[in-house]
């Protein structure tokens, strides 16, 4: 049987107007009723990266976490929302801050939800998942559509990054710092707690230099929805303007038969993909996809195209935050404001997703700029 993956309009972030469009997104694909069982526990993972007003189009909109509450009320559902945000070192009570900031928190308050942290942890499949997957019956995961400097995209598969609690996710860039080893780890979660049903909030996108403060906020328009992260993805990549087996999250999840990849085999309902007829996103600057370079001279010269994070003292609010969350130590605070050790620095691009004030960009290497990338 073939994935299915619904697309449908949504003009803006009206309560009204997403809740008619979240209801037709899922009830396309089958209703909620072939998901979620009534009555049942059911664990909302938006993806709060940072504790930034809706507008800035970093977090799911929470109007599109109302949305699905209010879907898992008719069913009579108990419900609980939750994430682990870009929160490092100990300050872990600063989450309370980010739930306010993203409007998570008074969405919850208003409907008379538990809005939970990822404050306990159990080990599943060598990953401190939290342990509010052990309480619930249903995982409902709600990604934000945006690029990604790291993996290219930031999707469904991505979005499960935030199960993993705390400092963890640290380590987990030290132990897996290239790209392709990052992209295995997030499929090995995905394999581990694969959601009931995937919504992507593509009302406002994001391109170029996300999934933080340094990308481009676009108007798309889109609610995505899928049972198989893998087709949903697919999609998305396709809207993004790019193959999706280039998105090695995808490619590996294919390569394990946990979804479908190739778009033949995906039945995409509600908006047809080419009469959609989106320009092509910009790409992150690290990704050497954002030119269509021959696949020859890519291979060859990879080695030398090299990318570095490097800081914006006039964006620099002091706040230590790429400090507390570099895997390897190599940042440090001096009077001019950042400072990178580049022989000790992975280029994980860590510290630019953690930075809210956009004070950290990327820089390319003299081969990278004379070939166009």
């Amino acid at each position: 049987m073939n994935s299915r993956v619904s697309i449908v309009k949504c003009a803006n972030y009206d309560s009204a107007l997403v809740e008619a469009a979240i209801r037709e997104v899922i009830d396309l694909i089958g209703g909620i009723n072939r998901y979620i069982k009534p009555q049942s526990k059911v664990l909302i993972k938006p993806n709060i990266l940072m504790g930034k007003e809706p507008e800035s189009g970093i977090d799911t909109h929470p109007e599109v976490v109302r949305a699905v509450i209010r879907v898992l009320k008719d069913i009579n559902c108990r419900i609980f929302v939750g994430d682990s945000p870009s929160v490092w070192g100990k300050e872990i009570e600063n989450v309370d801050e980010v739930y306010r900031r993203s409007g998570i928190a008074s969405i919850c308050q208003e409907e008379c939800v538990k809005l939970v942290k990822f404050d306990k942890r159990r080990m599943r499949k060598n990953f401190p998942l939290t342990t509010w997957l052990d309480e619930c019956d249903y995982l409902i995961n709600l990604p934000k559509f945006k690029t990604h400097e790291l993996t290219l995209l930031t999707g469904g598969i991505k979005n499960l990054f935030g199960l993993v609690c705390g400092t963890f996710k640290t380590e987990l860039h030290k132990n897996y710092f290239q790209v392709n080893d990052f992209s295995r780890m997030l499929v090995d979660i995905y394999e581990e707690v694969k959601p009931a049903l995937t919504i992507i909030d593509g009302v406002i996108a994001m391109e170029g230099d996300g999934p933080a403060s340094s990308g481009k906020l676009r108007n798309l328009g889109l609610l995505l929805a899928s049972s198989d992260c893998v087709a949903l993805d697919s999609a998305m990549a396709k809207i993004i303007g790019v193959n999706p087996l280039d998105v090695l999250t995808t490619k590996h999840a294919s390569e394990r038969n946990l979804g479908r990849a190739d778009l033949n085999s995906i039945e995409i309902l509600g908006e047809s993909l080419p009469d959609l007829k989106i320009r092509p996103f910009l790409l992150p600057s690290s990704s050497q996809l954002s030119k269509n370079l021959p696949e020859p001279l890519i291979n060859l010269a990879k080695r030398l195209i090299k990318y570095r994070p490097y800081p914006l003292p006039k964006n620099c609010t002091r706040c230590a935050a790429c400090i507390k969350i570099c895997p390897h130590n190599c940042i440090s605070m001096e009077k001019q404001g950042i400072v990178f050790d580049y022989k000790k620095c992975i280029a994980c691009f860590c510290c630019q997703e953690a930075c809210s004030s956009a004070a950290i960009k990327v820089k390319k290497s003299i081969i990278a700029r004379l070939i166009g990338l």
